[in-house]
C-alpha cells in the first residue's frame, strides 16, 4: 500500500486474522488481472456503491456460517478510483457497500480487514483487542 501508515494498520489486522484463518491480500495491476485472480470456488463479495449494507453482526453471522458449512474461501473485491470492472462484479455472489459515503480504496481495505478481525473475535468468543 502506498500509504505506509494505512498499510501498517492493515498489516496488523491481517496478522490478527491469520491467527484464526489464512488470509491473503492481492493487489493487481489492471481490471483483467483482477478477474483472473479470483480464486475458483470462492464466494465473491464486490464492494460497490448501492450494495447491501451489513452491520458487524451480519458479517459475523456470514463468517460463522461459512466456517460451519465448509466455505473454502471468500474474496472481497475492492476497486480502485474507477470502481470495479463489470466482469468482476458479475462474478460476485453479492454486492456489499461499506458506507453511503465514497471511501478511498485504501481505507476500504483497512475497514474490511478490521471488520474481519472483529467478526472472528466474536465467533471465537475472544475479547476484541484494540
Amino acid at each position: 500500500m502506498r500509504d505506509r501508515h494505512l498499510g501498517a494498520v492493515c498489516d496488523d489486522y491481517v496478522a490478527r486474522v491469520r491467527r484464526h484463518l489464512p488470509m491473503e491480500i492481492i493487489e493487481v495491476e489492471n481490471d483483467d488481472a483482477l478477474v483472473r485472480r479470483i480464486p475458483p470456488g470462492s464466494d465473491v463479495i464486490a464492494l460497490e456503491p448501492g450494495g447491501e449494507s451489513w452491520d458487524t453482526a451480519k458479517l459475523t453471522t456470514y463468517i460463522q456460517d461459512g466456517m460451519l458449512h465448509g466455505r473454502k474461501a471468500v474474496t472481497f473485491l475492492i476497486g480502485g478510483s474507477d470502481g470495479l470492472p463489470k466482469a468482476a462484479v458479475d462474478r460476485a455472489s453479492r454486492r456489499l457497500s461499506l458506507s453511503a459515503m465514497t471511501l478511498p480504496h485504501r481505507l476500504a481495505r483497512v475497514i474490511v480487514c478490521e471488520q474481519l478481525y472483529r467478526a472472528l473475535s466474536i465467533v471465537k468468543g475472544e475479547p476484541y483487542n484494540r
